[in-house]
């Protein structure tokens, strides 16, 4: 049986339970799991849906290094992490990060380092759908708008 894929964008729907799975490990005592979807206002502002967009095979590798990052910073840990793109409907799942450890402490400093990690280099782009219009989002800390509307090619962010 060969590995799963512990580092993978989507555009399934994401199975937690399976994420779990990639870093359930004998010597383990503690598995945080991060969970982000789609909330239906932002600011104030009506969400109907979200499109994801990515580049998909460097967000993948900067996943990975993502992980490269975790195991020096707390040794022993094991993550998973999966994030979904296409179009997502208000509460469905778009990113599960999975943090498997011997101790609590560094699985939950870990899983939220993740996630700043992930917002912070992983070329993933999102358009909003609101109730008055669209905006592409060119960062996933939702600072940075694309002024004409979607992200150019060799656009990143980071």
């Amino acid at each position: 049986m060969t590995e799963k894929k512990r580092f993978l964008i989507t555009e399934e729907p994401i199975s937690t339970e399976d994420v779990i799975q990639k870093v359930i490990r004998r010597e383990c005592g503690a598995v945080t799991t991060f969970m982000g979807t789609v909330r239906e206002f932002t600011q104030g502002k009506q969400t109907i849906r979200l499109e994801y967009h990515a580049y998909k095979s460097m967000a993948e590798k900067m996943l990975a290094e993502i992980d490269k990052e975790v195991s020096n910073k707390w040794p022993g840990v094991t993550t998973a992490i999966t994030h979904r793109v296409g179009t997502l409907e208000i509460t469905e799942t778009a990113v599960v990060i999975a943090v498997s450890s011997p101790h609590r402490k560094a699985a939950y400093e870990a899983n939220e380092y993740i996630i700043e990690r992930i917002k912070q280099i992983v070329p993933i782009w999102k358009k909003e759908y609101w109730e008055d219009g669209t905006t592409w989002v060119g960062d996933q800390l939702e600072k940075v708008p694309y002024p004409e509307g979607a992200p150019q090619k060799g656009a990143h962010h980071g």
